[in-house]
């Protein structure tokens, strides 16, 4: 359902979220390296969350990617939006660009439940909550 970028993505605002309380600025190599991802595609990214608002970035010596307070109040839906757009809450299943109720897929009712619940899982979880279980140790970002 999401991209990989848009997984890659979660995945950085998600470990810049656990670095706020030291008030650390994080650069694209350090993220990459932590998330395990392309430098490549974590600048690309990471650019393109900054331009949405999900992130900041600072240039300089002292420069990096940086989450403030109200940033990590953010929903992940936010990230998303700026990686995939609100369209990827839209498609099929089975990727058919003329699937719809009054003409669906062969997945198109049970998938239209499991995409629909997604959205709300997005929506309603903040950055914050998902940050909070990787600093606590209950969850990772690595595989």
């Amino acid at each position: 359902m999401l991209s990989l970028t848009c997984k890659t993505a979660i995945k950085a605002v998600i470990f810049l979220a656990s670095r706020f309380n030291s008030g650390e600025k994080s650069g694209i190599k350090e993220i990459a390296e932590f998330i395990d991802a392309s430098e490549h595609t974590v600048g690309k990214m990471l650019q393109a969350l900054v331009k949405a608002g999900v992130i900041n970035s600072a240039k300089g010596p002292t420069g990096g990617f940086y989450i403030t307070e109200k940033q990590k109040q953010q929903s992940i839906i936010k990230v998303v939006d700026a990686i995939d757009g609100k369209a990827v809450f839209e498609q099929c299943g089975l990727g058919l660009s003329k699937c719809s109720s009054s003409h669906p897929c062969p997945l198109h009712n049970e998938y239209k439940v499991i995409r629909d619940k997604f959205k709300a899982m997005c929506q309603q979880n903040k950055i914050n909550d998902l940050c909070e279980n990787v600093t606590d140790g209950l969850a990772y970002l690595m595989g």
